[in-house]
């Protein structure tokens, strides 16, 4: 191994992301390389796609894992369905909200937006006004925004698009592998998440997933996906089928990651995986606030997974942040936008949700802020 590589340290990822990693993921990505048309790995690929749909809770065919981090997959879902001129809604409470817009915007899509106060959620009653005087082709919507940590109502929102034309996009970045998602049920129409957060697998996939009545809008363009390599018209080609056609090659060593990663989770059940998140969510706000720290987002709207804790007064936020990672080993992350020097943002994400990384983190920051 290089010296560079061997100079890399044991460092707990307490931060937005990426998370830990499970030992049987790193196994799985050091597996032997075989081609990525070879029929062993598309018999991986279509079970990738199954076990996907297991965890979006989708029947939905166009479920695949993309290749690229999560904003890859936040484009191939945009730049397959807007078409120039088109009319969007955009809901935004945090930084990602705001990377759709300019995505929307990007591709000549004539964009609305409805903006909240970060660290708060998206107001349902505020949108329903919006969507009785306007309509849209799509209406968008990070579920779980990562840079404040509030839970968005996505259920609540599909159900006032449900029935009409519009199409229902959703950011299930943060979220999908932590909490619910379940894209049939709450008539989402276009997801994608990534693979670094609740999936405990390193970046580099982003898992998609369009309802029929996305696919149907798609091969119904007008214009040539302006995309050549997100084009889903082509890629849908390589992932479908018993012959496949070549598109680009695909990552297939992050692929047998993504497999043993999606395995684990499966296989620890679905409910069980997000109580465990719940509950070493739980047990970190519990110590926070017995140190007389204070959580950025109410209560209900919490995420479990993204956790942002106010920065007590005389503080030096970035300071704290630099002992954790050089004395303590943890990383955790820092605020973003109007938020930056005023929280941390605390990850249990995936495999970090474990009460041993709780307790010391807690009693890292209890040394640390003891100074």
């Amino acid at each position: 191994m290089s010296n560079l590589l061997n100079g890399i340290e044991d460092i707990l990822l307490m931060g937005p992301g990426p998370s830990e990693v499970p030992d049987e993921v790193y196994a799985a990505l050091g597996t032997q390389t075989i081609g990525h048309l070879d029929p062993y790995f598309i018999t991986i690929m279509d079970e990738i796609k199954a076990q996907l749909q297991k965890l979006v809770k989708t029947s939905a065919k166009l479920t695949l894992p993309a290749s690229g981090t999560g904003s890859a997959g936040m484009e191939t879902c945009f730049v397959n369905l807007i078409e120039p001129g088109d009319r969007v809604l955009i809901l935004i409470n945090g930084v990602f909200g705001m990377r759709m817009q300019d995505v929307a915007t990007r591709l000549g899509a004539n964009v609305d937006t409805l903006e909240f106060e970060w660290g708060t959620p998206v107001d349902v009653d505020a949108v329903k006004k919006k969507l009785d005087t306007e309509t849209y082709k799509i209406v968008a919507v990070v579920h779980a925004e990562t840079s404040t940590g509030v839970r968005n109502p996505v259920a609540e929102i599909g159900t006032l698009v449900a029935g009409s034309d519009t199409l229902y996009l959703v950011d299930a970045v943060t979220s999908l592998g932590g909490i619910d998602v379940n894209m049939d049920k709450w008539g989402i129409d276009s997801l994608y998440s990534g693979t670094q957060k609740c999936i405990s697998c390193p970046p580099g996939l982003a898992p998609i997933a369009f309802s029929d009545k996305a696919v149907a809008t798609l091969q119904g363009r007008k214009t040539k996906v302006p995309n050549w390599y997100l084009d889903l018209t082509m890629i849908i080609n390589y992932w479908e089928g018993h012959t496949r056609a070549y598109h680009h090659t695909a990552p297939i060593n992050m692929l047998y990651g993504l497999y043993q990663a999606l395995d684990l989770i499966l296989a620890e059940n679905l409910d069980t995986v997000f109580q465990r998140h719940l509950e070493n969510h739980q047990a970190l706000v519990d110590g926070l606030e017995d140190m007389g720290m204070q959580m950025l987002v109410e209560k209900k709207y919490r995420l479990p997974m993204l956790n942002a804790v106010k920065v007590p007064d005389g503080v030096d936020e970035a300071g704290v942040r630099k002992v954790l990672r050089m004395e303590h080993k943890i990383e955790i992350g820092a605020g973003l936008g109007p938020l930056a020097g005023k929280i941390w943002r605390i990850g249990l994400m995936g495999h970090t949700a474990r009460p041993e990384n709780v307790r010391r983190v807690l009693a890292a920051l209890k040394t640390t802020l003891g100074r």
